[in-house]
């Protein structure tokens, strides 16, 4: 009988799983940031939320290590996205592109310290390519 490592079964699993254009998250990223973050995907997703349907893993997971982070978040796409920050202790942040926007939103802030789940979603549930950016 042949065994077979889970290291390479499962990634073979979730690749034939996962829909085509599915993101999954990526590695969780340290502050402070020694180079800006850049993440491209699909809005929206199965999951409903006050934020639109988002995915049900985040586009991006940020760690904040210091007391305090000053972070810049802007998204680039097309259709009704949306940006949604959830973090420590209830944070949640939903920013909602808008006509006036010019098809780019950010959200600059500063974070105190703990883990931060990114998600671009969509009010009308359909699906547009995207850019994160943060800096």
């Amino acid at each position: 009988m042949r065994r077979f490592s889970a290291s390479l079964v499962l990634p073979a699993l979730l690749t034939a799983v996962l829909p085509f254009g599915a993101v999954q998250a990526q590695t969780p990223v340290r502050t402070p940031l020694s180079s800006p973050i850049e993440v491209t995907g699909q809005t929206g997703g199965a999951q409903s939320s006050a934020c639109g349907y988002i995915g049900n893993t985040p586009a991006q997971v940020i760690q904040v290590t210091e007391p305090f982070a000053s972070l810049n978040f802007e998204v680039q796409s097309t259709g009704d996205y949306t940006l949604l920050i959830r973090g420590p202790q209830g944070f949640n942040e939903c920013v909602l592109a808008h006509d006036f926007d010019g098809g780019v939103i950010q959200s600059p802030g500063v974070l105190n310290q703990g883990t931060y789940q990114v998600y671009i979603g969509n009010r009308s549930g359909t699906s547009h390519p995207y850019q994160l950016r943060i800096r």
